[in-house]
């Protein structure tokens, strides 16, 4: 599995009718899509605005949404039709896990958040006893720097919205996935403690070697994160490549708008550098030539 791409989407669509059963016309949120993510660990982004169909290729990809026409596959082997090969719900699961917006919706209210942890541990079969899961829980938390004690016999109420997405971010890591795919995960996020959790999936992606795909309508974030960027727009890739390459020289009017709207970015391609250039002094391309298939 290891030398098959990460996760491979071959001319992906989903229709949707609108304005009636019979007479309304189809719409393709998701039009043609094609990328693949080689096995090397990596951020890869997916960049649009609201309406641009990149929640709904996550959704498709979390097996959350069934697409009209096209495949998808992880290491290889289809997530999508009926072939006899196909990944099972429980290996699916163990595999590619989700990091959603909301964090409060990710959890139970009324179950403590340690039981919660512990019970996804055991129904992945990643423990089969409660103190055996308690391990694994406080191992998954240890990556996000928080302990079991944090947790314990606590309720999501007596959280913050960005400790419990890092708790979110705890459960993910559970079954030691090797896809994880983050929907606009730092939007609800207080803006101080974005580059936290954003720093978080750098950290988690170079030391327990899993790949994300991180959507977000933010070309700031994706752009000092990501290996690779493509950018949607009304259902279709329509730029792609390494993120300086897309920046210093967008193929689309399109991306260069997106780069316009964006309030963080604007002027600031200098200091958005200047991020990336202290976060590599911490921790110490070329673009593709077909528009509507990306690789990374």
């Amino acid at each position: 599995m290891t030398d098959q791409p990460v996760l491979e989407i071959n001319s992906l669509r989903k229709l949707y009718r609108a304005g009636g059963m019979f007479s309304g016309k189809q719409i393709a949120a998701v039009d043609n899509v094609s990328l693949t993510l080689d096995p090397k660990p990596q951020v890869f982004s997916i960049v649009g605005e609201s309406g641009s169909g990149k929640t709904t290729l996550a959704r498709m990809i979390l097996r959350l949404v069934e697409p009209t026409s096209g495949e998808i596959r992880l290491g290889g082997r289809p997530l999508t039709g009926k072939h006899r090969d196909r990944i099972d719900d429980f290996e699916f699961r163990r595999l590619v896990q989700p990091i959603f917006q909301n964090p409060f919706e990710a959890f139970s209210a009324y179950l403590p958040l340690d039981s919660y942890l512990i019970n996804t541990a055991r129904n992945l079969k990643v423990a089969e006893k409660t103190t055996d899961g308690a391990d694994v829980v406080e191992d998954a938390l240890r990556s996000v720097g928080l302990s079991f004690d944090r947790v314990r016999g606590k309720y999501i109420r007596q959280f913050s919205g960005g400790e419990l997405q890092r708790i979110s971010i705890a459960r993910a890591l559970i079954p030691n996935p090797r896809l994880i795919v983050a929907d606009e995960p730092v939007s609800m996020v207080d803006a101080s403690l974005r580059m936290n959790i954003v720093n978080l999936f750098k950290t988690i992606k170079e030391e327990k070697g899993v790949s994300f795909v991180y959507i977000t309508h933010d070309l700031s974030t994706a752009y000092y994160l990501s290996d690779s960027v493509v950018i949607m727009n009304k259902g279709r890739i329509v730029d792609a490549g390494a993120p300086q390459d897309i920046l210093a020289n967008p193929r689309e009017a399109y991306t260069r708008e997106l780069m316009g709207a964006i309030p963080r970015l604007g002027e600031r391609w200098a200091e958005i550098e200047q991020i990336k250039a202290d976060a590599r002094d911490r921790d110490a391309g070329g673009r593709d030539a077909e528009p509507l298939r990306a690789r990374a």
